[in-house]
């Protein structure tokens, strides 16, 4: 037996280093910068196992192993292995090992005989140590390697795939350990789309555990393959440095600066340098690659490189087939606006809201006095704010900054543009700088119209609040108009009448009412900026607490009117009974049979006062609760006793403490500009809710009349068309043969695109549906599998601290005190909110309109939060830390039946709150409540965090 090196035969290294082992080996002589290694080997190994396993209790231990029972198993054998001596021939083996590395700090890593093959990559499931120094501690380590062949992950991996649970052996690599600056990931094929023309790379500051872990936001870089070419970049957060401790084993975590943070951790040379390397590598194994990398004192190390399994089949065709590449770049996100049309939206919804988007900003700039010819620019851009694909709505980016760029101080307004609506990515300077809403023939013109525009905002961001009541004042007489109509009764030709007025009167008027919206980014803008100067280590939720409208924002009745209905329920037990035996569909008539009359006039009341508020409620082809009640039972169901919180006390505490004088005077200033934005918004919206709503009544009579005259089958098919066809059927220009052909056209579409998953961002160059753009974009069947991770981070949006179990959903369920976990919300959630001991949304900002109210009833808030669908599972426990933005899984897996939260009464969920802890204390507060002094230290604390162990999985 002897360690295998850089020189050792190519044949004993296939035979004895293992998976990883021996792609090092290749590396090696392939003359690639590895970190110096030696392996030992699986002859090794046998030998140990065999002397530790005299009586045979090992093979009789895995003989035994079921999905049920290999916890237990796993842990005997483990006690097995790591207390079992090495023989002296074993022991010098690993002396040679560490020897040969150089006897320094070490990386200990398990190298599985399976491991990194093209078919099974066993990704994850055996242990790997770092920062190991000394050769009691290396031979330790190996021994901890050795028992992991046979850990919890790994025996469940290998049942799972109909393997042996004995495996083929596991050698081990001694490799020196790089303290890196900057490492990360690189795959030498796009993992998603399968496109073997890009190179992907994740990158993080310091030791890659924090990414390989999931525990750090990594900067991503899309490279053409060919070229080295940046195709795409997104910026991660990288809050969090892992680097090695110096006094010790094991690696201490530490915060990164904000400037670091906010720029990207590679440069032109090192994405250079990683783009090479990875043509190299993917050349020696003729495959493409998943490489582990690392950055130190100006060289690139390679860590280990390994096969990508399961990658999907290149969804592009090849180059010659495709033509030219060139063609305008456009960026798609669904940042804010899944809020209000989530998963597959109907062409009706989606044509009528981008008949709606593009009506308001032409109106709204020509509030601004935009000059006709720029108008004329404006109404070529204007019409296309929204992009439709495979049934859903995104943004068409570019047009937003453009439209940004209308009001003064662009600079400003579109970097708070990006947190307000929650972009993934922010645009780069340079793409920025370039983009405009119009153009003029000469520099002088342009700077009069500029100044003329400007003049035109300023007055009305000074008579915003003014504007507003007029606004409303006019709305509410039209609303009347228009909802007191039993359009069912009408004939269709005068329902398509009124609802062209109702689109002329409400839009005109609606359009300069989006000042409104430049004036919250200008005074949310003006607050950070404050924050920034006069409190650089202020949490990062003050912004929002700050600008909190306070409890007399529209939008937060409906939440506490619930919470009246279900005090009512929970004090009559008959009607509790009633409502929790009873189906949602025949609750009304129930309650009607039963004699709770005075329960069903509330009822009515609410449904008469909030029944244009539903789920989904901006989607046209969803009903209302006029339309149909049921839902609201179920809400009921749910809430739980009215929450009284104001998140602007917080605030106040915090700046009573840090701020005074004038520039406490000046700060209040801006900050009441914000609170009356934010306020005005938000009633704003209830007034767009309510346009909604009759809109969906007329179309719906619409439908009706078009079914009666046998244009279409059914009358709800009407929503398989376009705005502009249904006018057409009234107009004359569309023929009403051609309606049922398109309806059928269009169920089949909408069947094969339920099956897609669908990204959140994404690029496309030219025509968006053609040369292979929505595919490499993620438009593919299937979706992302857990990772594993122990913590996810996101923008903080209300403070405070809960530990709860987790109810993941996509429509407000009952959550009865537990942590309410989705990926996107819409205004029809603020029902369910009582409910939630927190709340976390993969998609969203602080700005939202579930956030603003979350924060009004004081639920501790996390927004943007990626993988949290995917990650946590309803019955998980976690600790959300609404301060600085951080989830913790306190558990591995969902509590068993019985104890998942919706079980019983908050207490009885077994929910731990504190809700008003400061974001400072959130890393102390998580280290007592877990029991792990050597958790990793939340963002704010500025504290490196020693943890002794070093381990993670590969």
């Amino acid at each position: 037996m002897r360690a295998i090196v850089d020189d050792s035969l190519p044949g004993a290294a296939a035979k004895l280093a293992g998976g990883k082992g021996r792609n090092l080996h290749e590396l090696s002589r392939n003359g690639l910068a590895v970190p110096r290694w030696a392996v030992v080997g699986l002859d090794v190994f046998q030998e140990f196992i065999a002397a530790v396993d005299g009586a045979g209790r090992i093979e009789e231990l895995l003989a035994e192993v079921t999905q049920d029972n290999v916890s237990r198993i796993s842990g005997q054998l483990a006690e097995i292995i790591e207390s079992g001596e090495l023989s002296d021939e074993a022991a010098s083996v690993v002396e040679a090992a560490y020897a040969h590395v150089g006897r320094a700090r070490v990386a200990v890593r398990s190298s599985g005989v399976e491991e990194d093959g093209s078919e099974l990559s066993f990704a994850g499931q055996f242990a790997t140590f770092l920062n190991v120094s000394g050769l009691p501690e290396v031979m330790a380590h190996v021994k901890k390697c050795w028992a992991s062949a046979f850990s919890e992950r790994s025996l469940h991996y290998r049942l799972r795939h109909g393997l042996p649970p004995r495996g083929e052996g596991l050698a081990v690599v001694v490799q020196d350990m790089v303290d890196a600056e900057v490492s990360g990931v690189m795959f030498t094929a796009n993992p998603v789309t399968g496109d073997r023309r890009q190179h992907v790379v994740s990158s993080v500051y310091g030791l890659g555990e924090g990414l390989v872990s999931g525990a750090v936001d990594a900067d991503t870089v899309v490279l053409d393959a060919a070229t080295g070419a940046v195709e795409e970049t997104v910026l991660g957060e990288k809050r969090e440095r892992y680097h090695l401790d110096p006094a010790g084993s094991g690696y201490l975590v530490g915060e990164v600066e904000r400037t670091d943070r906010e720029k990207l951790s590679l440069s032109p040379k090192d994405i250079a340098r990683l783009h090479e390397a990875g043509v190299r590598i993917a050349a020696v194994f003729d495959t493409p690659q998943d490489i582990e990398w690392a950055l130190a004192d100006d060289a690139l190390w390679i860590l280990q490189a390994r096969p990508i399994t399961a990658l999907p089949d290149d969804v592009r065709r090849p180059m010659d087939e495709l033509g030219p590449s060139e063609g305008e770049l456009r960026i798609w996100d669904n940042a804010n606006i899944i809020e209000s049309f989530s998963g597959i939206v109907s062409p009706l919804t989606y044509s009528f809201a981008a008949n709606v988007y593009g009506k308001v900003y032409e109106y709204y700039a020509r509030g601004l006095r935009v000059p006709p010819a720029a108008l004329r620019e404006i109404t070529e851009w204007a019409p296309h704010m929204l992009g439709y694909f495979h049934g859903r709505v995104y943004y068409n980016l570019l047009h937003w900054y453009r439209m940004v760029r209308i009001a003064p101080l662009y600079k400003l307004n579109r970097k708070v543009l990006e947190v307000a609506i929650g972009v993934e990515e922010p645009l780069d300077d340079e793409t920025a700088e370039r983009i405009y809403p119009y153009t003029f023939s000469s520099s002088l013109r342009g700077r009069l119209s500029r100044a003329r525009t400007a003049a035109a905002f300023m007055r009305r961001f000074l008579t915003m609040n003014r504007s507003v009541e007029r606004f409303m004042d006019y709305f509410y007489k039209a609303y009347e108009e228009f909802d007191n109509v039993d359009y069912d009764a009408m004939e269709g030709q005068d329902v398509y009448r009124r609802f062209r007025a109702l689109e002329k009167d409400l839009l005109e008027k609606w359009g300069p009412m989006q000042t409104l919206d430049a004036s919250i980014l200008w005074s949310i803008g003006a607050l950070a900026l404050l924050n920034r100067r006069w409190l650089p280590d202020a949490p990062e939720w003050l912004t929002w607490s700050a600008a909190s409208p306070g409890s007399r924002v529209e939008s937060i009745e409906p939440a506490r009117a619930l919470a009246r209905l279900a005090a009512t329920v929970r004090d009559d037990a008959e009607l509790s009974r009633l409502l929790q035996d009873t189906p949602a569909a025949h609750t009304y008539q129930a309650l009607r049979d039963g004699g709770h009359t005075a329960f069903l006039a509330s009822v009515d009341e609410y449904i008469a006062a909030y029944g244009y508020r539903s789920l989904d409620e901006l989607k046209l082809e969803v009903a209302d609760l006029r339309e149909d009640p049921s839902s609201l039972f179920a809400m009921v169901r749910a809430a739980l006793p009215e929450v009284d919180a104001n998140p602007g006390e917080k605030a106040d505490a915090y700046l009573d403490e840090h701020l005074r004088g004038p520039r406490r005077l000046l700060y209040d200033v801006v900050r009441r500009k914000a609170q009356s934005s934010l306020y005005n918004r938000e009633r704003l919206r209830f007034c767009r809710t309510r346009a909604f709503g009759s809109a969906k009544r007329m179309l719906r009579a619409m439908g009706r009349d078009l079914a009666r005259m046998g244009a279409i089958d059914h009358w709800n098919d009407v929503f398989f068309l376009r705005l502009e066809e249904l006018r057409g059927a009234y107009e004359g220009t569309t023929a009403h043969t051609e309606l049922r052909g398109l309806v059928e056209l269009r169920k089949r579409q909408k069947a094969e695109d339920e099956q897609l998953s669908a990204p959140s961002r994404f690029t496309t160059r030219g025509a968006a549906y053609w040369r292979g753009n929505l595919e490499r974009a993620g438009f593919v069947k299937g979706g992302a599998a857990r990772t594993g991770v122990r913590e996810l981070r996101g923008t903080p949006s209300c403070p405070g601290v809960v530990e709860a179990r987790a109810v993941v959903t996509d429509t407000p369920v009952d959550v009865d005190g537990g942590v309410l976990v989705t990926y996107r919300t819409d205004p029809g959630w603020v029902a369910a909110l009582p409910s939630a001991s927190a709340l976390i949304i993969e998609r969203g900002s602080p700005l939202t309109h579930v956030a603003i109210v979350a924060r009004e009833l004081g639920i501790p808030t996390v927004v943007q939060v990626k993988g949290a669908v995917t990650e946590a599972e309803t019955g998980m426990r976690l600790r959300v830390d609404g301060g600085t933005g951080t989830i913790t899984f306190l558990d591995d897996a969902p509590a068993e039946s019985g104890a998942l939260a919706g079980s019983g009464t908050l207490a009885e969920s077994g929910t731990t709150v504190e809700t008003g802890a400061p974001a400072e204390s959130g890393a102390q507060a998580e280290a007592a409540t877990s029991g792990e002094a050597d958790s990793p230290a939340g963002p704010g604390s500025g504290a490196g965090t020693r943890t002794t162990k070093g381990a993670k999985s590969e």
